[in-house]
């Protein structure tokens, strides 16, 4: 395996890192809610894969909108009866009732579906590897460095250059003033809430293949959706993004080169880069 391989596996894997993440430095960063059961919502995006194409023979594309859907949904209407009542709550609060509902739903997952491995066939022109220039690239490491590649700057362009990103940002800043000059806050929340669990639930679905689904995916993957957030800054799209792909490259180049040092190496990343950006890369000031 060439160093260019390594690369564009570690890109492919940032790329799904990234994606699964975003929504989480969307409802922490610009809602200012730690919500740690967003791995709860991507482990539903996979499942709704997983169940589509081995209950009812959907084809893998077509699962993707779905799981998109269904976890935006999901979030939609926890974000209506659950969440919005603990906006007003400090994040020790937060962070012990979002971490209650990740419990509740890996044993509900459980319940439903078992514990195993769950595993999926990719369609056959995603299958395998081709040469470019003599370097090794994976035909589902690409497309999802594409799609992912895509869904970055749609999300960047959707939070910088429309009237909703700057709506939200005002609504984050000051909620009662942006009441009083007329911006529906609430629905400004619901949406954004949504559109992050749809996000997770879509990354979860890409990330079947490459991380693995079983109902302990919240809790396995919590700890790596915390680290790209937690380097890559909370006020930005791009912080989490660029800090997703350094780390999952630095993950793969680890554990091909020093498998023995395991997970040391995306914590030992981490901690270098924090102490380098202790405010995340790209991080702006909010005053």
């Amino acid at each position: 395996m060439t160093l260019l391989t390594i690369l564009i596996d570690g890109i492919a894997y940032g790329m799904v890192l990234f994606v699964l993440a975003s929504g989480l430095s969307v409802t922490l960063g610009l809602m200012n809610f730690v919500n740690l059961a967003h791995g709860a919502f991507a482990m539903v995006g996979g499942y709704v894969t997983v169940l589509l194409m081995q209950r009812l023979g959907v084809p893998f594309l077509a699962t993707l909108p779905a799981a998109f859907l269904v976890a935006a949904a999901a979030g939609l209407v926890l974000e209506r009866t659950l969440y919005r009542p603990m906006y007003a709550k400090s994040h020790l609060d937060q962070v012990m009732f979002s971490i209650g509902l990740v419990f509740m739903a890996v044993a509900a997952m459980k319940y439903a579906v078992g514990s195993q491995q769950q595993i999926i066939s990719l369609p056959s022109f995603l299958l395998g590897r081709f040469d470019v220039f003599g370097v090794s690239v994976g035909r589902y490491r690409l497309f999802v460095i594409v799609l992912c590649g895509l869904l970055a700057l749609a999300l960047h362009w959707g939070f910088v250059k429309t009237r909703f990103g700057s709506r939200l940002r005002a609504a984050v800043d000051d909620a009662r003033v942006a009441r009083g000059l007329g911006i529906p806050v609430t629905a400004l929340f619901a949406v954004t809430f949504a559109v992050g669990s749809g996000l997770a639930g879509l990354g979860g679905a890409l990330g079947v293949e490459l991380l693995g689904l079983d109902p302990t995916f919240p809790l396995k993957f919590m700890i790596y959706f915390l680290i790209v957030v937690t380097v890559g800054g909370t006020t930005t799209i791009t912080g989490p993004f660029f800090a997703a792909m350094l780390l999952g490259v630095a993950d793969v180049g680890g554990k091909y080169f020093i498998p023995q040092a395991g997970a040391f190496i995306i914590y030992g990343v981490m901690v270098a880069l924090l102490i380098l950006r202790p405010e995340g890369l790209f991080a702006r000031s909010r005053s």
